[in-house]
């Protein structure tokens, strides 16, 4: 069954059976061939109106109300009517509202272990990027590989341990990682940024030095 839609109008609007200037964003619903309805002669004035936000509750609100209307609102940057919120029972609402408050603490714990089970993920994931660094990299310095792997793999950041490449530990995207921290903590490119160099020139001024040390790192001694 189609919800009952509940206009916000952006016009003025006359409700073509009471007759009532309505004015501009009145609240109405659409008859066919009869025009705008005010609330009152669609016979929905007895509802009470809740806001989008709040999905529980308007769930629990919707079930608990035998009848129940869809607010809408035109938008004209998407060109389109968007869900303002529902228009429901009021006892409906209480009732929701009960059921919402009881439970409370059991929604945020489940959402607190959902959160630490995420992290824990995460944990393991630079666990294991640290691990594949300190194999391909064996004479790095020590505990070198966790502060690469918690730099590069940190969580939001676009950084190379973010890829899908370096999620399956793929040795080219973990070799970038360390070579983005030796370009960085090893070597002058970020005083030559500083000093206004180009980026590119910049790279290929240090990368001899890079190599250098990637070389240190996985044989234990730098490039002849």
């Amino acid at each position: 069954m189609d919800d009952i839609k509940v206009f916000i109008a952006h016009g003025d609007s006359k409700c073509g059976e009471c007759g009532e200037e309505l004015g501009r964003h009145a609240w109405i619903t659409l008859q066919d061939r009869k025009g705008a309805f005010c609330l009152s002669c669609s016979d929905l004035d007895h509802l009470v109106y809740l806001p989008s936000g709040d999905t529980a509750l308007t769930r629990r609100a919707r079930k608990n109300s035998r009848l129940s209307a869809v607010v809408l609102k035109w938008s004209r940057a998407r060109k389109r009517y968007e869900r303002q919120g529902l228009l429901v029972e009021e006892k409906a609402l209480e009732t929701a509202e009960a059921e919402c408050l009881a439970d409370k603490d059991a929604r945020e714990a489940a959402r607190a272990r959902a959160a630490e089970r995420r992290e824990e993920v995460d944990q393991q994931y630079v666990n294991s990027f640290a691990r594949k660094v300190r194999e391909m990299f064996p004479h790095s310095p020590p505990d070198r590989e966790m502060v690469i792997a918690a730099h590069a793999c940190l969580k939001y950041s676009g950084r190379v341990g973010r890829s899908s490449s370096a999620k399956t530990l793929d040795e080219s995207a973990v070799r970038l990682a360390v070579a983005a921290h030796v370009r960085h903590g090893e070597t002058l490119y970020d005083d030559l940024l500083m000093e206004g160099q180009d980026r590119f020139d910049a790279r290929e001024r240090v990368q001899p030095k890079v190599e250098e040390i990637l070389e240190k790192w996985t044989s234990g001694s730098a490039q002849s």
